[in-house]
């Protein structure tokens, strides 16, 4: 296994992959997004389009089997202007880690953890004081969820991150199995670098 950070014409080569992987990867629980490639790429193209972009990669030999990204958040400016008004937040200080996707017999090693400290020491290489993420809020008693489902919650809390209060975003998409897209809260967390 090995873990990197990618970025340029690395980044750009490994993208058409990371889209399999989040179709892949987002179908199960929590996120149940029914996603198809033409959207991912253009989805994924804001990342070719920033120069201080990341793509952390885990590789199984070549094949890409987890992947996590990340850009400034001023790159995001339009799809959380709602959510971030009145937060006080510089955007232009904070790194946006987007996506992680990671197979699940990948899962329990450590990769998660990479994932993270990649993505911080590129944000601290070009001067961003805050990292921050969105992650997907579903009810307790969504009929989607498996038995013994456990969110990301506390992982999310020991690597120092914690939800920024009254920061909501919403976004759309169609679940698995649903006819047409419909709009989702997704929680803002965020922490210092």
């Amino acid at each position: 296994m090995r873990v990197e950070a990618l970025t340029g014409t690395a980044l750009d080569a490994a993208l058409d992959a990371v889209a399999r992987l989040r179709i892949t990867v987002f179908a199960d629980f929590p996120y149940l997004y029914d996603g198809d490639l033409a959207y991912e790429r253009r989805y994924l193209e804001s990342y070719r389009q920033s120069p201080r972009a990341v793509l952390v990669g885990a590789f199984d030999g070549d094949s890409l089997v987890g992947a996590a990204t990340g850009t400034p958040l001023a790159d995001h400016a339009d799809d959380f202007a709602q959510a971030l008004a009145g937060s006080g937040l510089d955007l232009d200080k904070v790194f946006y880690c987007a996506e992680s996707v990671l197979l699940p017999q990948w899962r329990g090693r450590g990769i998660g953890h990479r994932f993270f400290d990649l993505r911080e020491d590129h944000a601290r290489t070009h001067g961003f004081s805050h990292s921050a993420f969105c992650a997907v809020i579903r009810p307790g008693d969504h009929p989607s969820r498996p038995a013994g489902y456990r969110p990301l919650d506390d992982f999310w809390r020991k690597r120092g991150y914690a939800p920024l209060e009254g920061v909501i975003a919403e976004f759309s998409w169609k679940d698995v199995g649903q006819a047409g897209e419909t709009r989702k809260p997704l929680q803002f967390w965020i922490r210092r670098l």
